[in-house]
């Protein structure tokens, strides 16, 4: 399968964007080719060096930042003191503007999936003058009920999974809010019980994405600091619903217009179900939606990766 090489970032460091939070950023490619910012998913997921092989780097001037809380960025919600409270999509979004204005760039391309799709989203609609393209995989935009199907729902397809994840939570909280029943335990006070919550989390991270022969766990997912912090950090926004109201991202991508974007979707992607992706394309006059017959949920699949790449070099040249 074609990819461009991973090149390494010839700026990188760290931007102070308040509440007591310092995101780490860092620049690849040709410093006067065309900006694009890579939304990293999770939350938590960090920012990947893997990214960078979507894009010719004679072309693009690419910029990578890990989000509040993870990665790079300080301070970690792997520690349960972290607050939290300073950590939404609101914030979130001012901070790519921060870093837009730090980089000294007009307008950028937004390239993400899975929650970075609804974060590039939930940014391109508030500051569409900012954005030149958009080019996502994986589309979801953190609704309750995506949050309920992602949690309950997809359960009648992962029965002996989802019955493990659920009976990890106290029996009086299995017929509520999941989410909410997770981050209760996962902000507790006994460290074993924020340990064994994150573990059971993560398996069922694992679970719902599992829809070819042979898929293997994430390794990510045996460390512990990033499980706590992952599990922390995806209750956080799920049981919020991202701090959108319901519908407001296939509301807002009218407001886009002709700004072109791509969504690409694997037609057996059950952690978040091509309904979502249709009806942004449907609703979004320059929206071209790419189904990936075969394809799960990943960028990296065949056929979906074949699909970025061919975004972005279709746009590498566009002013």
């Amino acid at each position: 399968m074609r990819m461009y090489p991973v090149g390494e970032p010839y700026d990188q460091g760290v931007l102070d964007v308040g509440d007591g939070n310092h995101v780490y950023w860092e620049v690849s490619g040709n410093p006067r080719g065309k900006p694009v910012v890579v939304v990293h998913g999770g939350p938590g997921s960090g920012a990947s060096a893997r990214a960078r092989r979507f894009f010719d780097q004679d072309a693009y001037r690419i910029v990578q930042f890990d989000q509040r809380g993870c990665g790079r960025s300080t301070p970690h919600a792997a520690d349960p003191a972290t607050d939290l409270g300073v950590n939404t999509t609101h914030h979130l979004i001012a901070d790519m503007e921060l870093l837009r204005e730090h980089l000294g760039v007009e307008r950028w391309q937004l390239f993400g999936g899975s929650w970075g799709t609804t974060l590039g989203l939930a940014y391109a609609v508030r500051h569409p003058e900012r954005v030149s393209e958009v080019i996502m995989s994986g589309i979801g935009t953190t609704t309750r009920r995506e949050v309920d199907w992602i949690t309950r729902g997809v359960g009648r397809i992962f029965p002996e999974e989802w019955a493990r994840f659920r009976d990890g939570v106290p029996e009086a909280d299995r017929d509520g809010s999941l989410v909410a029943a997770y981050s209760r335990l996962l902000e507790g006070p006994d460290p074993d019980v924020r340990e064994q919550a994150a573990r059971d989390w993560c398996a069922w991270e694992d679970a719902h994405v599992a829809v070819h022969a042979g898929s293997r766990s994430d390794p990510r997912y045996d460390d512990p600091r990033f499980r706590l912090m992952f599990a922390r950090l995806v209750t956080h926004y799920w049981r919020h619903a991202a701090w959108l109201e319901d519908g407001e991202l296939l509301r807002g991508v009218a407001g886009l217009g002709d700004v072109p974007g791509v969504l690409v979707h694997g037609r057996i992607d059950v952690s978040t179900p091509l309904e979502t992706a249709w009806e942004l394309a449907a609703g979004w006059p320059g929206c071209e939606l790419v189904v990936v017959e075969g394809a799960g949920h990943f960028a990296g699949e065949p056929g979906t990766a074949e699909a970025l790449l061919a975004a972005t070099d279709r746009f590498a040249s566009r002013t």
